[in-house]
């Protein structure tokens, strides 16, 4: 799978507004929708809430999937024999440390990687058989990628990409207007991308994305730029449209609110494997490790940095003259972290112990997993 400006491209016949020296290119230069529609569901693929058997297939299944990056001694291992099955309508959030291999699982699944082993079927079609099909009910947002026009205006990029993707614009039209009034960028709308702030071409990409027909879509840090008003925005957007229409979506970001708020369940990458795979409640109650938070005069940063190289999850903020430390610990840390401070003198104004979140739990699951690949 190309990405979406090249998929675009190829779908127009070789027209790309993008490149029209004049400024945005028409909607208008699309084929006709129908046609184009037609070729699309020619699969017989069920669609969301459909009966018989087709409607009970995993959205995605990735199975014994491997792809390594180099030959010899130097070969580097990215995705390392991962299995994963992901229900149609399901939110999923991909974790990891960076260079953990998330890009390029995602990438091998899109078909813009090749796989060395293992093989990916979306809604039961397998992408090296029959890849148009496939890729008929997909769309992705890439972080660091040109996922819109930008001589296009903001309502041109929501109904080019709905159109190549076999839908009628007019006939989304409702959904188009809210989307863009949820996301504040309805004023926007005569406005060519180009012309606005990275945050606001942001929200046109996450737009044109759930603007469209796809049934799984694919988001590669979607809350980059985004304030906070627009991030809950987009969480409530994902779950009501995940009901409504039953849409799949793998959140690949490294904002844990945002994961843990909107996805049903949490993939945790290291190393190239899937060290975790459970719902955000089951990871949380899972974990051993508590947090802890101290108040106190006598924390400096000095003392702040020799905490972070011996215990995890050490955050520190000071204000009024009052440190406040939070540490991730089992046990044995709470006792070895108290000795440490007693060591160096610091006097406690207050201790609160606090439940682990899921960036102590990612923190628990990825330190020990071996270097990141």
């Amino acid at each position: 799978m190309a990405t979406r400006e090249e998929r675009s491209t190829d779908a127009a016949a070789g027209s790309d507004p993008a490149a029209d020296g004049d400024g945005a290119g028409s909607v208008a230069d699309v084929p006709d929708s129908g046609e184009r529609r037609r070729d699309r569901r020619s699969a017989d693929v069920s669609r969301p809430g459909s009966e018989g058997p087709e409607a009970e297939l995993p959205a995605v299944a990735v199975s014994g999937l491997s792809k390594r990056f180099g030959s010899g001694p130097d070969a580097v291992t990215a995705v390392d024999d991962v299995s994963v099955e992901i229900p149609q309508g399901e939110i999923v959030g991909l974790l990891g440390p960076n260079g953990a291999g998330k890009t390029t699982l995602i990438k091998s699944i899109l078909g813009m990687v090749l796989p060395d082993e293992g093989s990916v079927r979306l809604h039961g079609i397998d992408v090296r058989e029959e890849p148009r099909a496939a890729y008929a009910r997909v769309d992705a947002m890439l972080e660091g990628a040109r996922n819109d026009y930008w001589r296009l205006t903001v309502r041109e990029n929501l109904r080019y990409f709905a159109a190549i993707g076999g839908v009628d614009p007019d006939s989304v039209a409702d959904r188009h207007d809210r989307l863009l009034d949820r996301f504040g960028i309805d004023s926007k709308v005569d406005t060519p991308v180009r012309n606005l702030s990275r945050g606001m071409k942001q929200k046109v990409s996450i737009a044109s994305v759930l603007a469209g027909d796809a049934d799984v879509v694919f988001l590669d840090e979607p809350t980059l730029g985004l304030d906070v008003e627009s991030s809950r925005t987009l969480q409530d957007e994902l779950r009501r449209i995940a009901e409504e229409r039953g849409l799949t979506v793998v959140v690949s970001s490294h904002d844990m609110d945002v994961v843990e708020a909107v996805c049903d369940r949490v993939l945790i990458m290291s190393g190239g494997r899937i060290v975790a795979d459970d719902t955000v409640e089951a990871l949380l109650s899972g974990s051993d490790r508590h947090g802890l938070r101290i108040v106190s005069r006598d924390i400096d940063p000095a003392l702040v940095a020799d905490l972070r190289r011996e215990f995890d999850g050490v955050t520190a903020d000071t204000e009024a003259g009052r440190t406040r430390l939070r540490v991730a610990a089992d046990t044995d840390d709470l006792y070895a972290l108290m000795a440490r401070l007693r060591e160096r003198g610091v006097t406690i104004d207050r201790l609160d112990t606090v439940e682990p979140d899921l960036e102590d739990v990612f923190v628990e699951l990825t330190r020990d997993t071996g270097e990141p690949r």
